[in-house]
């Protein structure tokens, strides 16, 4: 697909727009028109006028509007419906989010409240972003449901995020940075002595700074891909240099049922961790082993009732929507028996349509699309239906049908970390590989990043350099209370 553009610097917003429709489509953007029209997309602006004029497949259609008197964010909207309004037809898709390419919809939707009120911020999402009636609602249920955990986060608070970059296998969907066990096998005791060095050290940093710890988070990879020593000598670091009793929540990506037994979730436990995730994916042993994944149906049952047994009382399961092979009946299957467990948290996400994943071929795309979206729309009713609500929600690019991942909760119990990570509400301290530190200002929407090394090689041949760098949360704190 060639993207050409002229008299205007809408780029982006133009190219965010093609993805809906053609996520795996390489996209070339030139300012120069191509020798040939075919699959190519022009966008233009002169003397008032601003259009696109779309060719695909041998059909040709074109939009233009006056924008006389327009601010250059109106013109840039128009042309992104306009856009939209010519692909729909020449495609027969309706993506259920309209024009709306961000992660973070609920944040943009509390932010035109904040700004206008409920009925105007409902009414722009509908009318002029296009997003369906249903995606609307869920997005206003969502920011509701977190504006009453934001409320929970003070000036002072941070939560602590905690990288564990291994996993048994990787998954043919994964786009995560992270290494299987056995190939990662010699690193990991360097990699867990200094990851407990780095947890020391942010406990100092946070404590010389006043700060307030309210939850932690392990991610990864998968953290319980440690074995049951490298595992507890993490959670005694963090036990060690934290106080753990005061904080909200306490979570630890349990995710593959294949790396739990009891030692580690009495691991866990005695650490004072509070929340855990056992993700079976799909309850499909089919799927599963299309997908990569080496654990059976039955082991993520045994797992979440072994996880019961020592006492854990919030458990979060995950989905995928779209994953090749499954089915609508098979997800609803999936979904279904999530609901006869009754975890505290069900996670809905939708596949992302990653080109180096390679799970779904741009031939299968129009049938994978209405599917999911069905299988979407059945976890939306049955988890409303069997007291759950939605609480926490973001949206990658290149999801199946441009949907959305969606946290849904029993009353109560949702995953703070989660609404403060995603919308950036208070600073992420964050320690181990490919892990990211958000500064976050109290006061205005300033926010500062530091990244750790990606690998874990680098991760252990370049700590201190790493550590270097830490100490910028110290300025970035000065600055704030300088007012600079």
């Amino acid at each position: 697909m060639i993207l050409s553009f002229t008299g205007h610097n809408f780029r982006y917003e133009t190219e965010n727009v093609i993805r809906i429709f053609f996520p795996l489509e390489k996209i070339t953007v030139t300012d120069e028109m191509p020798e040939t029209q075919e699959n190519h997309v022009f966008t233009y602006m002169k003397n008032g006028i601003i259009g696109c004029e779309v060719f695909i497949s041998g059909k040709e259609e074109k939009r233009e509007q006056s924008i006389l008197n327009k601010t250059d964010k109106d013109a840039e909207l128009i042309l992104a419906q306009l856009l939209y309004d010519i692909l729909t037809s020449m495609t027969g898709l309706t993506p259920p989010w309209g024009i709306l390419t961000g992660v973070r919809p609920s944040k943009l939707l509390r932010n035109l409240i904040a700004e206008n009120g409920e009925t105007e911020a409902v009414d722009y999402f509908r009318n002029q972003l296009y997003v369906t009636d249903k995606k609307t609602d869920l997005a206003l249920s969502v920011a509701k449901a977190e504006d009453r955990i934001i409320a929970l986060s003070g000036e002072k608070s941070y939560s602590l995020y905690v990288s564990i970059p291994f996993c048994p296998t990787r998954c043919s969907y994964c786009s995560f940075v992270s290494h299987s066990v056995a190939q990662a096998k010699k690193l990991i005791p360097d990699y867990v002595k200094l990851l407990c060095k780095e947890i020391a050290d942010i406990s100092k940093i946070a404590s010389d700074l006043g700060l307030k710890l309210e939850t932690i988070y392990f991610g990864g990879g998968t953290p319980t891909s440690l074995g049951e020593e490298d595992l507890k000598a993490v959670t005694d670091a963090v036990r060690a240099n934290f106080d753990v009793t005061s904080v909200r929540e306490y979570t630890i990506e349990a995710g593959r049922p294949d790396t739990l037994n009891k030692e580690k979730l009495s691991i866990m436990k005695n650490a004072g961790v509070s929340r855990i995730s056992i993700n079976p994916q799909t309850f499909n042993a089919q799927v599963l082993q299309n997908i990569g994944r080496k654990h059976s149906p039955e082991m993520t049952v045994e797992a979440f009732n072994m996880a019961r047994e020592t006492g854990f009382d919030n458990i979060n399961m995950d989905f995928i929507a779209g994953l090749p092979g499954d089915t609508y009946e098979s997800f609803k299957n999936s979904i279904d028996k999530a609901v006869n467990l009754s975890p505290e948290n069900i996670t809905v996400h939708t596949l992302a349509l990653k080109r180096a994943a390679n799970i779904v071929t741009q031939g299968e795309t129009d049938s994978v699309y209405s599917e999911t979206a069905k299988m979407i729309d059945y976890s939306n009713l049955a988890l409303y239906n069997n007291g759950y609500f939605p609480y926490y929600m973001y949206r990658q690019s290149k999801t199946v049908g441009n949907n959305e991942n969606v946290g849904w909760s029993k009353e109560g119990r949702e995953c703070l970390y989660n609404i403060y990570m995603m919308e950036e509400i208070h600073t992420v301290l964050a320690a181990g590989g490919g892990a990211v530190t958000k500064l976050k200002s109290p006061y205005e929407n300033k926010i500062d990043r530091i990244f750790n090394f990606k690998y874990p090689y680098e991760y252990i041949s370049r700590f201190d350099e790493q550590s270097e760098r830490k100490k910028h949360i110290y300025n970035f704190y000065e600055m704030i209370k300088s007012g600079n």
